[in-house]
């Protein structure tokens, strides 16, 4: 373990034991973008979209009494065809806004079944417009008929619009982040008529640990989980162990639900920003759940278009079909494989991450759904 990453731990250990959890939290928001750590304080709290105070401190923790949807608003560039919409939208709960965006595919003569959908979870400093250019979802959602809900984490939550997933207060159901998103998805699940037996999750890096914390505390409401660059729930509880998993990876001891959803993950093994062995975590956290139904893994070997090498390892289930999916990435770092240079945080040319989600979703259904 290097020098300045002690110097990190510690310090953030010193801030929270003094109680200045402002200081403490924007540290590792700082960490958590790839930026020096001991960077000049940020400016003093300013007004964010809807009005509120931002800065490192603020809303720390987020209860849903309330589950309002705001009808969207059409963007004023609305994809032509048939219905194929870009909208943009807001939801509101106990006095916090949700912005997000919503991909509407077109839908086909004829066709009148619910169509799946996809939540996807931006990383740190992105937002919806963004992480939808680098991940290319929309125009591979097109061909397949599926809905994509993208919500943008707002600054007075976190300064740098990181889901906060190290915190306690948001990794549990009926709280926090898990409970605003999953009410989210059930509105949008009522307003578009989604197939409830088709409704999956996925993220980057800290929405990929989101991605997974929202598999264990609502397994009923997705079908699947996909997580790319991120953590394990319950790989860090606070901020010196936040440090500590994203440095050299951690395993996930303290979930508050096992992984029984299937996951797809996928890591690069030079990502110097979440370790490599958070993306193993996952895998074996999601093993350890399912162990008594796996059959024999499947490990195989191959070149992206990039000619970027994976090892790509299959858990199935002793009655049939995937269940857990690992892309390791090799010599790829902290980015959306096989994505666009139009948006940020993207390693084009490599394995296509989107299109590999894509199939692996749609060939899962929730059992039981409502």
């Amino acid at each position: 373990m290097n020098h300045p990453f002690h110097d990190m731990l510690g310090e953030a250990t010193r801030l929270t034991q003094s109680g200045d959890l402002m200081a403490a939290t924007e540290l590792i928001q700082r960490v958590l973008c790839g930026q020096a750590a001991f960077a000049p304080p940020a400016a003093s709290p300013r007004p964010d979209r809807a009005g509120a105070a931002t800065g490192a401190g603020a809303g720390l923790v987020i209860d849903v009494d309330s589950r309002v949807l705001a009808d969207p608003i059409p963007d004023p560039d609305v994809i032509p065809g048939a219905a194929e919409q870009w909208l943009r939208g807001s939801y509101a709960g106990k006095g916090r806004q949700l912005a997000y965006r919503l991909y509407v595919p077109p839908r086909q003569a004829g066709q009148d079944e619910a169509r799946p959908l996809i939540l996807m979870l931006h990383g740190c400093t992105q937002d919806a417009d963004d992480f939808a250019a680098g991940t290319r979802m929309n125009a591979l959602a097109r061909e397949a008929g599926v809905l994509v809900l993208y919500p943008e984490q707002t600054q007075h939550a976190n300064a740098q619009r990181c889901w906060n997933w190290f915190k306690p207060q948001h990794q549990q159901r009926n709280r926090g982040e898990p409970a605003l998103l999953a009410a989210l998805t059930q509105q949008i699940m009522a307003e578009y008529h989604a197939d409830p037996t088709r409704i999956y999750v996925a993220g980057l890096s800290a929405g990929g640990a989101m991605a997974d914390i929202l598999g264990r505390t609502y397994p009923e409401l997705f079908a699947g989980v996909g997580v790319h660059s991120g953590l394990a729930a319950g790989a860090a509880a606070d901020l010196p162990s936040a440090l500590s998993a994203m440095h050299g990876g951690a395993a996930a001891g303290h979930a508050s639900a096992p992984a029984l959803r299937p996951l797809i993950v996928f890591h690069g093994d030079a990502d110097a920003t979440v370790h490599p062995a958070n993306g193993a975590a996952l895998v074996e956290a999601a093993r350890s759940a399912q162990r008594a139904s796996l059959g024999a893994a499947q490990v195989s070997e191959g070149r992206a278009p990039n000619q970027q090498r994976f090892t790509r390892t299959l858990h199935g289930r002793a009655e049939g079909g995937t269940a857990i999916e690992y892309w390791q990435l090799h010599g790829t770092g902290h980015a959306w494989s096989g994505g666009s240079a139009a948006g940020s945080h993207t390693a084009p040319g490599g394995v296509d991450a989107s299109a590999q989600m894509l199939r692996f979703f749609l060939a899962h259904r929730q059992t039981g759904a409502r």
